[in-house]
């Protein structure tokens, strides 16, 4: 029974011979086996994103996380058969009592020590009092763009820095405010995400993810306190960072912790016709 069961398995799991192109994403890291009759694949990489900085004693406040980038590569040639080691990075933690938020990490797709596509994580924000934003992450291995920077956080104020946004497909991620800034964070732009804005009542916002379905409508700017948008189909940011690498904010208020980045993912596809950041990669043509 097991033996049917694991044949049953394989065969659904694997490309058939005239079937519509495939494709695979991965939230976890692992090793990939190229399928049977694949010779060319496209890789989409977003990096994770940074956690915010906690804030300390007497609102001294944090800086918000930076997002991850976004890279993709397309036309890669590949063996049936051979293994590739698929890195995902992992959201940065929210950092303690005037603690620093940690870096997200960075995702990636690799031949042995041949990387074909990587986008790094966002740095963590800086904690209270007064903690830097997190730098966003950059494109590594292939075409994309960087992740948004996290705003500074803030002494003696209530209000912390937002985070910012993910990367884009051909343009970058919008940054978080900081703390002593009344407006909200930067639109993203080329499909990135909008970056977070600084809270006004003892809080600060995430920044918006990137969707991994292609390029679409970058994550326009937030209000003050208002959560950073989610880009090309990515989730908005709530106080940690939204879906795909979205940063996380800054802690605020007395003895705050920072928000959690968000995890990164890849996705590879193949077949005729396909290529990032638009051709026939939508969830419709899987």
């Amino acid at each position: 029974m097991a033996i049917h069961q694991a044949l049953i398995t394989n065969i659904f799991n694997s490309p058939v011979a005239g079937a519509d192109p495939n494709h695979v994403i991965f939230t976890s890291s692992q090793s990939w086996t190229v399928p049977a009759g694949v010779s060319s694949i496209a890789i989409l990489c977003i990096g994770a994103g940074g956690g915010g900085g906690g804030s300390d004693k007497d609102d001294e406040t944090g800086g918000g996380g930076g997002g991850g980038a976004l890279a993709y590569v397309n036309a890669v040639s590949v063996t049936a058969d051979e293994s590739l080691t698929v890195t995902v990075g992992s959201g940065g933690n929210g950092g303690g009592i005037g603690g620093n938020g940690g870096g997200g990490g960075a995702s990636s797709l690799a031949r042995g020590v041949t990387i074909l596509a990587s986008a790094d994580g966002g740095n963590g924000g800086g904690g209270g009092p007064g903690g830097n934003g997190g730098a966003g992450g950059t494109v590594n291995t292939g075409t994309g763009g960087s992740g948004g920077n996290g705003g500074a956080g803030a002494d003696g104020q209530t209000d912390a820095g937002g985070a910012g946004g993910a990367g884009g497909y051909s343009g970058n991620g919008g940054a978080g405010a900081a703390a002593n800034n009344s407006g909200g964070g930067s639109a993203g732009s080329g499909g990135a995400a909008g970056g977070g804005g600084s809270g006004t009542s003892n809080s600060a916002r995430g920044g918006g993810g990137v969707g991994i379905y292609g390029q679409g409508t970058s994550g326009a700017a937030s209000a003050d306190g208002a959560s950073g948008n989610g880009g090309s189909g990515g989730s908005n940011g709530t106080f940690n960072g939204g879906a795909y690498g979205g940063g996380g904010a800054g802690g605020a208020g007395d003895e705050g912790s920072g928000g959690s980045g968000a995890n990164g993912v890849v996705r590879v596809l193949w077949g005729a016709g396909r290529s990032f950041p638009s051709t026939n990669v939508s969830s419709a043509t899987n």
